[in-house]
């Protein structure tokens, strides 16, 4: 039921979500890790307008507070931005700036955690594929566990890994929960976990899910987050309450949080981030704007450069192909590309993406991620735009985010 034996171009994506998943099966099923007959959508909808409306209704009140709220999920006071923020549909500095007039204590919070996206897509554009491996200490090596990662009959884990497969998307602290379970309580490999989360939340990166993962685990932080009943009891006790466990439960301690040995890992001391140009460069005429899962947004700046300018997207089947993800992430993507058609030309196919945009005059955004500067090397970029930064990088060490947040104080795109 896949796209493999038909030509790279595809029809383009419907707007209504129940076409949109028929459409991901039709062309993209064989990709998924659930195939043609499982692919669903997640918690969000992808696209512009819901991103807007996400936007213009962001409350964060209270959120220096409730943050961390698990359940009830009525309570939670996660801003739910993240999916429209990872796929450009929404820039950083657009929500920084949206909580301008918020309380000072939850203005405070809340940009510090845009400040923590921001600083691991500097460390990611420093770095590359190397954050894929511990930064600073080896994964610690002391579990006596014998169940699985995320047991199912651990009423906590089934939950939340529920959400993560339902919605594609988690509140920090259950991420926090996952991911300390699997590597410093069970003691799994953390780059095979990573990987499981990945492939579903919606807002997955491998800049800020390696990131987040090497804090928890301790790879990168030198302290390894434990989590025990303890947390549980106090964001969601009814997962307690009402689990088989609840009197024999084996996370009732907490974890040793010895870290591993030091590691030679990338270096993060003092020294440049690639940022990109600060402003446009042109050498030619573009034809077309080469999209990316980047830069979904109108206010990308190769797309907003000319509103008229047709555009291409191309599903890189041999990446796909290697992750597996979930087809809810394709579901996200082909609702936002389906908008986008309905105000300018789009053009969405499917193969290697070098080869199929070879010998055509593009305009793009550079994207601070290793595979865009891999596959650009190989196309005609006419008309390359800066990236819409928080902080645009400089030359500085990316040891500590609690440092470098203290360095750029003040500091963000206006």
């Amino acid at each position: 039921m896949g796209n493999s034996d038909t030509v790279p171009q595809l029809s383009t994506p419907p707007t209504d979500t129940d076409d949109v998943i028929a459409w991901v099966a039709e062309h993209l099923g064989d990709l998924t890790r659930e195939g043609p007959h499982g692919v669903t959508s997640g918690g969000f909808k992808g696209g512009q307008s819901a991103a807007d409306a996400a936007l213009a209704t962001l409350d964060i009140d209270r959120y220096a507070w409730t943050r961390s709220t698990v359940l009830p999920v009525s309570r939670r006071g996660a801003s739910r931005m993240s999916p429209y923020i990872r796929h450009g549909l929404l820039t950083l500095p657009m929500v920084w700036d949206a909580v301008a007039d918020a309380p000072p204590k939850d203005r405070t919070k809340y940009r510090d955690e845009l400040m923590w996206q921001e600083y691991a897509r500097h460390l990611y554009a420093r770095v590359g594929t190397a954050n894929g491996k511990s930064l600073t200490r080896a994964q610690p090596q002391t579990s006596t566990w014998t169940r699985d990662p995320w047991p199912a009959e651990m009423n906590c884990m089934a939950t939340v890994v529920d959400e993560l497969h339902t919605d594609g998307w988690l509140v920090n602290q259950t991420r926090m929960w996952l991911s300390s379970q699997w590597a410093v309580r069970a003691g799994a490999p953390w780059r095979e976990g990573e990987d499981e989360m990945f492939a579903h939340l919606l807002d997955g990166s491998r800049a800020a899910n390696r990131l987040g993962w090497q804090w928890t685990v301790g790879t990168g932080s030198g302290k390894p987050y434990g989590f025990s009943r303890w947390q549980v009891n106090k964001r969601a006790p009814q997962l307690c309450r009402e689990c088989a466990l609840s009197n024999a439960c084996p996370i009732e301690d907490w974890p040793s949080s010895d870290p591993g040995p030091h590691v030679d890992g990338p270096d993060l001391n003092t020294g440049p981030v690639p940022a990109g140009p600060s402003t446009t460069e042109t050498t030619g005429t573009a034809e077309a704007v080469w999209l990316t899962a980047e830069s979904l947004g109108d206010n990308d700046p190769a797309l907003a450069a000319d509103p008229d300018r047709p555009a291409v997207f191309v599903f890189d089947e041999p990446l796909l192909r290697t992750l597996r993800l979930s087809g809810k992430r394709l579901v996200f993507l082909a609702e936002a590309l389906g908008e986008m058609a309905t105000v300018r030309p789009l053009e969405v196919r499917r193969g290697v993406v070098a080869e199929e945009l070879t010998g055509r005059s593009l305009a793009a955004t550079w994207t601070p991620v290793p595979g865009w500067a891999r596959i650009s090397a190989h196309l005609s970029i006419d008309e390359l735009h800066p990236w819409p930064w928080l902080v645009r990088p400089e030359t500085s060490s990316l040891r500590s985010f609690s440092a470098w947040r203290r360095s750029h104080r003040g500091q963000h795109a206006r």
